[in-house]
């Protein structure tokens, strides 16, 4: 991505202290607030590099213990097999519910903070943030630990590999006023308390995220046809066999 988001150069920073032996196998992290202490950040932010290094396999949180070092000698499969339609998909279905009951339990003040990223995304401002704080208010909004840790886990997936960075940049990048109508529907439903119309709003969402995956994969799929055309008729050009005369 052409801006990083903070607490993955904080992952990087962590991951090479492992790699070197400054953290070794069994050993535990130091504390939240000293980890913030160090990287000048706040404790949020290194509680989603914590949750992207868990999902890498390179530490495991133990509650009331800490966040220890892991064996990453085997790669996981599961994420490793992960790709942006499976991703997409995913958090459709989940962020489906958690719109549903966001729109049972938000807030007042959570409500124009989530007006404030449309503003945001309205003004062309910060757009990939305002998207992830958008999902993301609407996600605490629901007060359930469940839920969150489900949507953060999903959101550290979206950056755990190139192809999947890549697809959700292309995606991001296709039509930020689509994306906006989109949300603001999914925030008048909420507005409105309406659980059925949160759900089918932030499906049709997903939805339109997904085609214009599949448009993107169609659109790779005919250049790789046109590629080997190309190549098959400069190879089998009689003008490249024998010199014509006019």
């Amino acid at each position: 991505m052409k801006n990083r988001r903070l607490f993955w150069r904080i992952v990087d920073t962590i991951e090479a202290s492992i790699a070197c032996g400054e953290y070794p196998v069994g050993s535990r992290l130091p504390p939240e607030r000293e980890l913030a202490e160090k990287f000048e950040v706040s404790r949020p932010t290194i509680r989603e590099a914590i949750i992207a290094l868990e999902v890498r396999e390179k530490v495991e949180v133990k509650t009331g213990s800490g966040v220890y070092v892991v064996n990453n000698q085997k790669q996981s499969v599961s994420v490793n097999s992960v790709n942006a339609f499976e991703l997409t998909q995913a958090r459709a279905l989940v962020e489906g519910e958690i719109a549903a009951l966001a729109a049972k339990t938000i807030t007042t003040e959570e409500l124009e903070k989530l007006h404030g990223t449309l503003v945001m995304m309205k003004d062309m401002q910060n757009v990939e943030e305002a998207d992830e704080l958008f999902h993301q208010i609407i996600a605490y909004s629901t007060r359930n630990g469940a839920l969150i840790n489900l949507f953060e886990n999903m959101w550290a997936l979206r950056s755990s590999s190139n192809e999947i960075i890549e697809d959700y940049n292309i995606v991001c990048s296709t039509d930020n006023n689509k994306t906006l109508a989109e949300h603001t529907a999914i925030y008048e439903a909420l507005s409105a308390h309406d659980a059925a119309e949160a759900r089918l709003a932030m499906h049709k969402h997903f939805n339109r995220l997904i085609n214009v995956l599949f448009d993107k994969l169609e659109q790779q799929a005919l250049e790789e046809v046109r590629r080997k055309n190309s190549a098959n008729r400069d190879l089998y050009s009689i003008e490249n066999l024998v010199k014509i005369k006019g």
